[in-house]
């Protein structure tokens, strides 16, 4: 039987690393996890015993396309009370994971042979579901002077139908500032192509709160989910927000593709919403784990870092060691049993020297982790 040529997209190389990390472990090795970008804690307690009780009254079958309608009035409120900003909650779209929004959205605002940018590096799903839509994704290849975030001044002779930014972004934890976020939101407009923007990472920052779109335009679609700050990636349930003259737009579309988002899912990430104690726990702990990454990666050999501003990512450069990003986390996880994420994942053109690491686990695991890479690089005689 006969494969579309759609469907001939890249794998998802942190999945493959999240693979062989398995089988490393099913062997009966024990790996630190600095691969994957989830939280090392669950979903917040609260979530799970008010799930418990409803699913003893409540069928949890279908709910309407759009979501729940209190949990849509809770991201509005949400975005009154992190952001300031009166958000009618018709405009909240819930979503199966940002991953359904992402499709949602691209389906919504763009038709088969639409160029749209996306930062470089960044998530490579972006690339590839654009892609599995007859899309083109535009890789606009950031500086190091921007931290790696794209400027105005890059979307020049794109001629794009749209622009994807992120901020925090992965896999470099950096942020866009208003000022930037503007510029790039009135260059994108000026050509009347269409911007979204990905804030699943909003809440997870550490010197100053990230900006969202919606502070600067109502002409955008946000993109959020409940996998990182509210410690919720199983579940599969996030957000987004569109303008109001394109709710119907993408409700029909929602009815079609998805029906809705998980209904279990949709209660617990409401109750998730009230967790604020064990959230903040949460990002004491990758506090402290960005601390530790920013003293131990260069005691390490890592020393072309810059610090992230969100998330829990760092991203190195590793110029010095290789020319093989794949190889040389593979000889990693074989050698020191740490997972780690090759650049090739979020930059076709220049991951093969960089790597992603992620200290989103507990501290210990991530002290642990980076002690064997020490070691490793001063096997290896990369440092004394």
């Amino acid at each position: 039987m006969k494969n579309s040529t759609r469907g001939a997209v890249d794998p998802f190389i942190v999945m493959d690393v999240m693979e062989a990390a398995r089988q490393s472990e099913a062997a009966g090795h024990h790996v630190i996890h600095m691969e994957v970008g989830q939280p090392g804690t669950g979903a917040p307690r609260k979530a799970l015993d008010i799930l418990a009780k409803t699913m003893q009254s409540d069928a949890l079958g279908y709910t309407v396309a759009l979501g729940l309608p209190a949990l849509r009035q809770k991201i509005a409120a949400l975005y009154g009370d992190w952001y300031n900003v009166d958000l009618n909650p018709e405009r909240v779209v819930i979503t199966p994971g940002s991953s359904g929004a992402f499709i949602l959205s691209f389906t919504a605002l763009f038709d088969a042979g639409d160029r749209v940018g996306i930062g470089a590096p960044g998530y490579p799903s972006y690339r590839q579901i654009l892609k599995a839509l007859d899309l083109v994704p535009v890789d606009i290849e950031t500086k190091l002077e921007h931290r790696l975030q794209p400027t105005a001044a890059d979307l020049q002779g794109q001629d794009l139908a749209g622009l994807l930014v992120a901020s925090p972004a992965n896999p470099t934890g950096t942020m866009l500032d208003h000022d930037s976020l503007a510029a790039l939101i009135d260059a994108t407009h000026s050509t009347g192509a269409r911007f979204i923007s990905d804030e699943i990472y909003h809440g997870i920052e550490y010197e100053a709160k990230a900006v969202t779109a919606l502070e600067l335009t109502n002409d955008c679609y946000v993109i959020n989910s409940f996998s990182k700050y509210f410690s919720m990636t199983g579940w599969r349930v996030g957000w987004m927000v569109v303008p109001e003259h394109h709710i119907r737009h993408v409700e029909r579309l929602a009815q079609n593709m998805f029906i809705c988002a998980p209904h279990v899912s949709q209660v617990a990430a409401l109750a998730a919403m009230d967790a604020t104690d064990e959230l903040e726990a949460n990002m004491d702990v990758y506090r402290k784990n960005r601390d530790v990454m920013m003293q131990g990666l260069p005691q390490a050999g890592f020393t072309k870092i810059a610090p992230p501003d969100g998330a829990f990512y760092v991203y190195a450069d590793v110029s010095d060691y290789t020319d093989n990003s794949l190889a040389f986390a593979k000889r990693i996880l074989d050698e020191a049993g740490v997972a780690v994420t090759p650049g090739l994942d979020f930059d076709p053109a220049r991951g093969a020297t960089t790597l992603r690491f992620s200290y989103a686990r507990s501290t210990q695991d991530i002290q642990e982790g980076l002690l064997r890479i020490e070691k490793f690089m001063r096997n290896q005689g990369f440092i004394e």
